[in-house]
């Protein structure tokens, strides 16, 4: 008797569970259709032209194709630097960004509005009218041809986008907390330490992985900063691909995927601290 009267709820949980993740999967799918053809594509012979439909899988699987864009460019060389540049950049700009955003919130309404505008008037600056001025910046400062010229810009929070983020998290926080750590005798670094940035770590995982992304995949950064071939990143590796066999798109294709992969991988892991409700915050 337990059964039969325990059935239709439990099938009408059902139909509800389905109804609210086969939409989103569907919009998942769309999604990572890219990302599969992106895969099945370098794995095709070589010498072959882009495929007109995905292929689930390409017969035969050409893993060599991997192996052979290494031997081609020094493709480890370069993403070592990508790594290296990224792991300066990444908690440099989460440090300086989550600085700011929080200065922002300890100042008198009038200036905190005029600041807000200014970041934002900034983020519809072009970034072509950046490369001049800080190009002459960085050739008096004597970084030109030292990888700290990519890393330079997460001095100033690599985006005021960032800042942004920052600072709307901060506001909506209670400010009763920070005046009361204040009174405490704690200071500003100690608010931003044990106070604010724990209570903002969604927020630290959408700017790692958009800082990750941003400095992962810069392409003209390196070519308008360095001048040795042994400096240059992953973006200008993937690049020399195409100018050796512009035609080979399997080759093309296998440095996009090992070039995408660690983005792809980073979106994943951090995904799930996106929405802080799910997790009781």
């Amino acid at each position: 008797m337990t059964t039969v009267t325990d059935s239709p709820p439990r099938r009408g949980q059902l139909v509800r569970g389905a109804a609210y993740h086969l939409p989103r999967l569907a919009v998942a799918m769309l999604f990572l259709l890219p990302s599969v053809w992106l895969i099945s594509a370098s794995l095709r012979q070589t010498g072959l032209p882009p495929p007109r439909t995905i292929e689930w899988p390409p017969n035969p699987l050409a893993w060599s194709n991997y192996r052979r864009v290494f031997e081609l460019v020094p493709l480890a060389r370069y993403a070592g630097n990508s790594l290296l540049v990224v792991l300066f950049a990444v908690p440099l700009t989460v440090i300086t960004a989550s600085w700011a955003g929080l200065a922002m919130t300890q100042l008198p309404k009038p200036l905190r509005q005029a600041l807000v505008i200014i970041a934002a008037m900034l983020l519809m600056v072009p970034t072509v009218s950046l490369w001049l001025p800080r190009f002459i910046v960085f050739k008096h400062l004597g970084l030109i041809d030292t990888r700290w010229a990519l890393v330079a810009p997460a001095v100033m929070g690599s985006s005021p986008l960032f800042v942004l983020l920052y600072y709307w998290t901060f506001r909506r926080l209670p400010q009763t907390m920070f005046e009361s750590a204040r009174l405490d005798g704690a200071s500003l670094l100690q608010i931003w330490a044990h106070v604010a940035m724990p209570l903002a770590w969604p927020t630290s995982v959408a700017v790692v992985v958009l800082t990750f992304i941003l400095y992962w995949s810069d392409f003209v950064s390196p070519l308008l900063y360095l001048k040795s071939e042994r400096l240059y990143t992953l973006p200008v590796g993937v690049q020399s691909l195409q100018q050796m066999d512009a035609i080979d798109w399997p080759l093309l294709m296998a440095g996009a995927a090992i070039m995408t992969g660690p983005v792809l991988l980073l979106f994943l892991i951090g995904q799930r601290f996106f929405w802080p409700e799910r997790h009781g915050l």
